[in-house]
């Protein structure tokens, strides 16, 4: 909290009292940690931290949009640029370009993560928000198969490559961008939102699905009804893009630049240290020290968000066309059944936020983990009957497992790792744990289902497989709730919270 701080810290009013408590905090930090600077509090403005959530929440809100457009147009798209086979093999097609967009993730995620470590989180998600909204819109203006044939594919799947890329450098940043202006103690509370933007993006497109095919019918859809989605994420992108270019970089991610200037008495050859995140090769190098030193951090990040994704993707984006193409619902039941799911989740993640800051995150992520395990086959089982009592049960039992995962996720992973390599470490991970489980959840169940005769339950079996892979992984995490994150300076909601936080680390002198 030196002279001329960011808005995003607050300094103290009385300034012979903050010398004082710099002072205080100095010998106390350096007696405990002798990295830690004198500086290292901050204290963050509430107004900032929730105008930073709301972009970054909006961006992933976009994300999820454009992806669940796809998935709950896939028949539809797959009879547009897939028409020749059977209506399984349509559909398969259309997941599989569904997936393919997952497959680039990870290139997006080893390029965007390390340049957002070097140049700053803000720019870089500004980036993948202009290229996220350009190819979604892309996808809407694409002539069908039966216009240009063989060329129509083509370019669904270009569109969807140039997607997947973006994404991949868009929830490991907008994750880290949340988690490092949250104070320690509301990290949940407010890392909750980010998922809240994930709902509110899948809401948007089901809705939005749902009245074009009340209004339309299906000869429309397939001509140009189905259109419309793709076209509106235009607009919405540079809704986005303005608000995340009006906002400063973290102060994490400052503090990290401000440790990194020129000293002048430093050596040549510390000054080149220090500037060696500016060179050429930075990201090289960034690359090189993600997986020599984080790779045991990395696997454990695969691994829950593996998991996560798989009862994410099943759940949100999947099950539309269960219920569609195997239990033979019609299109707009299945929609608005599960829109009243999400409308619930998006009442209660904030709860679970809140919860996960007071009770821990691994508590919270083992409930959701263990909920998936347990409840999956009673939740299909209802499911199965068919009644809409039962249906709504069914995803009711779903629902309350993932939302556990949901409202504590994004507190929980950004918190793995350290500032210097967070927004690459976290990249990288996320991208190759969605690019393997979780883009390929639907094809995967469509392809077992067939492979298994129609079974219906093989996305319980699938569902409980992963979520036991998440408890293993949970009982392997540390606890991260109401701490710091890894080499980042202590950060508190008020100056009242930065004096007790000073007091309670104060020791007194033994001789």
């Amino acid at each position: 909290m030196a002279n001329g701080s960011t808005a995003e810290e607050r300094p103290f009013e009385d300034k012979e009292a903050l010398r004082r408590h710099r002072v205080l905090f100095r010998v106390i930090s350096r007696r405990r940690n002798p990295k830690l600077r004198r500086t290292d509090i901050t204290v963050t403005d509430e107004k900032v931290v929730k105008r930073a959530v709301k972009a970054a929440a909006l961006g992933n809100a976009m994300e999820w949009f454009d992806f669940g457009i796809y998935s709950y147009l896939a028949v539809t798209i797959g009879q547009v640029f897939f028409p020749g086979g059977s209506g399984t093999t349509s559909l398969l097609s259309s997941f599989a370009t569904f997936a393919v967009a997952f497959l680039v993730r990870p290139l997006g995620g080893a390029y965007f993560g390390p340049l957002g470590d070097r140049i700053g989180r803000k720019k870089v998600l500004a980036l993948t928000m202009i290229m996220m909204a350009l190819g979604t819109l892309c996808i809407g203006l694409i002539p069908s198969y039966a216009a240009i044939g063989f060329w129509s594919p083509v370019l669904l799947i270009l569109f969807r490559l140039i997607q997947g890329f973006s994404t991949g450098g868009e929830y490991g940043g907008a994750s880290t961008f949340i988690a490092e202006y949250a104070p320690d103690k509301k990290r949940g509370y407010f890392g909750s939102f980010l998922e809240m933007g994930t709902l509110i993006g899948y809401t948007g497109a089901a809705g939005i699905v749902l009245i074009l095919n009340t209004t339309l019918g299906s000869d429309a859809m397939s001509a140009w009804g189905w259109r419309v989605p793709f076209l509106i994420a235009g607009p919405l992108g540079l809704v986005g893009l303005y608000l995340r270019i009006k906002l400063d970089e973290t102060p994490a991610f400052q503090k990290l630049e401000a440790s990194q200037t020129h000293s002048a008495t430093a050596s040549v050859v510390e000054t080149e240290a220090e500037f060696s995140h500016l060179s050429e090769n930075a990201p090289k190098k960034k690359l090189t020290e993600i997986f020599a030193q984080q790779w045991p951090t990395l696997i454990l990040c695969i691994a829950l968000v593996g998991a996560y994704n798989i009862t994410d993707y099943m759940l949100l984006s999947y099950m539309p066309t269960y219920l569609t193409d195997t239990l033979h619902y019609k299109e707009s039941h299945g929609l608005l059944i599960l829109l009243g799911t999400m409308v619930v989740l998006m009442l209660v993640i904030s709860t679970v936020g809140k919860l996960n800051d007071r009770y821990g995150r691994k508590p919270l992520l083992m409930a959701g983990m263990l909920g998936f395990f347990i409840t999956a086959i009673p939740a299909f089982l209802l499911v199965k009957q068919g009644s809409m009592a039962a249906v709504i049960a069914g995803m009711a039992l779903l629902g309350l497992s993932l939302v556990c995962l949901l409202g504590t996720m994004s507190a929980a992973l950004p918190a793995l790792f350290p500032t210097n390599v967070r927004y690459g470490s976290l990249s990288i991970g996320y991208n190759l744990a969605v690019s393997l489980f979780g883009g390929t959840t639907p094809l995967v169940i469509t392809a077992l289902m067939d492979v298994f005769d129609k079974n219906v339950m093989v996305p319980a079996y699938y569902t409980m497989g992963a979520a036991l892979v998440g408890v293993i992984a949970v009982a392997c995490m540390k606890e991260t709730a109401q701490q710091p994150l890894e080499g980042s300076p202590p950060s508190v909601a008020t100056k009242e919270e930065a004096i007790e936080l000073i007091t309670a680390q104060t020791q007194e002198p033994r001789f």
